[in-house]
């Protein structure tokens, strides 16, 4: 009873030290009080086992509002944990916003120096390309003749970076075709450069959605892409997009070599890159690989402010009509 009595003193003098170091005050009063009431009553138990008369009444009411001041201090830890998750959920969608303003400056950015380049260097190129054509019909010696197809060569190989750059900075026929469409031409210009079959499947046609969501899962679909060519060594990579009880799918796998998440989640390839842009839509995303194992990522964004339980949707598979290397079988 006694060594009862020490443990509440104590940490009724721990609930005073924090009563000005928080600003939840009246948790911490109220613990203090009831701490305070505990105590008298181990004190009331302690006389009455020594033998010494005590109001019953009084010990009965030391008791009644020590219990009510627990209750107090129940309703008041609910209102705080009810206000941290307030919080919480503020400063996640606070983060959101940010970073989604950070995504469309940065889409605004790239947009308006694909413009620049396509407007700007584009049509000095081509008339550089002009004057060596008008040059071609002149008398020149065989040797003026090899550095003037050379030079052409040269600007040919420059108008077609050019469109390459200004292309991968702001895919126009995402802006112009959707998401679908964006996909494939994306998958056909890797052309013979690449090392993997790409297998695209889709059944959303060329419906649009929200400009971000097109964008975010075209920038997705490249990273993964890029990621398997360049890291996995992968012979075959399969990509399908369907749309799923208020939600867009995106089925990504390749057989490459796979590798350990737990040791690149935060190093590197793109993960947590490709984990900010989703969660910016309030999607979800799901990576399951293993060392020779390949990978296999999912993701699932809702779409036209659906309330949907995209958690549910992430474990189940969707049926999608085959497309093969961007363009649809019949």
């Amino acid at each position: 009873m006694i060594v009862s009595i020490v443990m509440q003193v104590v940490a009724m003098v721990i609930a005073l030290f924090l009563v000005n170091k928080t600003k939840f005050r009246a948790l911490w009063i109220c613990c203090i009080i009831s701490l305070m009431l505990l105590s008298v009553e181990r004190y009331l138990q302690l006389e009455i086992f020594a033998g010494e008369q005590v109001s019953e009444l009084g010990f009965a009411w030391v008791g009644i509002i020590a219990s009510l001041s627990f209750s107090i201090c129940v309703v008041c830890a609910y209102l705080l944990v009810k206000h941290a998750d307030r919080v919480t959920e503020q400063r996640r969608v606070l983060e959101n916003r940010l970073l989604t303003a950070v995504l469309r400056t940065e889409e605004q950015s790239r947009a308006s120096f694909s413009r620049e380049l396509h407007d700007g260097l584009g049509p000095l190129l081509s008339s550089a390309k002009m004057s060596l054509s008008a040059l071609q019909r002149a008398s020149l010696s065989e040797n003026d003749k090899a550095v003037l197809q050379s030079s052409s060569a040269v600007i040919d190989e420059a108008i077609r970076s050019l469109r390459e750059i200004s292309n991968n900075l702001s895919p126009r026929i995402l802006n112009d075709f959707g998401l679908a469409r964006g996909i494939d031409r994306f998958v056909d210009r890797l052309g013979v450069v690449r090392q993997a079959n790409v297998e695209f499947r889709s059944t959303i046609g060329d419906k649009r959605y929200d400009r971000n969501v097109e964008v975010i899962l075209y920038r997705v679909v490249c990273e993964l892409i890029n990621n398997s060519i360049k890291h996995a060594e992968c012979k075959q990579i399969r990509l399908s997009l369907a749309e799923q009880d208020g939600c867009l799918v995106l089925d990504y796998s390749d057989d490459g070599k796979g590798f350990d998440l737990s040791e690149v989640e935060d190093m590197g390839m793109g993960l947590s890159n490709i984990r900010s842009r989703v969660s910016t839509l309030n999607g979800k995303l799901k990576i399951v690989t293993y060392p020779g194992a390949g990978v296999r990522v999912k993701v699932v964004v809702p779409i036209d402010g659906a309330v949907v339980n995209v958690e549910s949707i992430l474990e189940q598979g969707q049926n999608v009509k085959r497309r093969r290397n961007g363009r649809r079988r019949g």
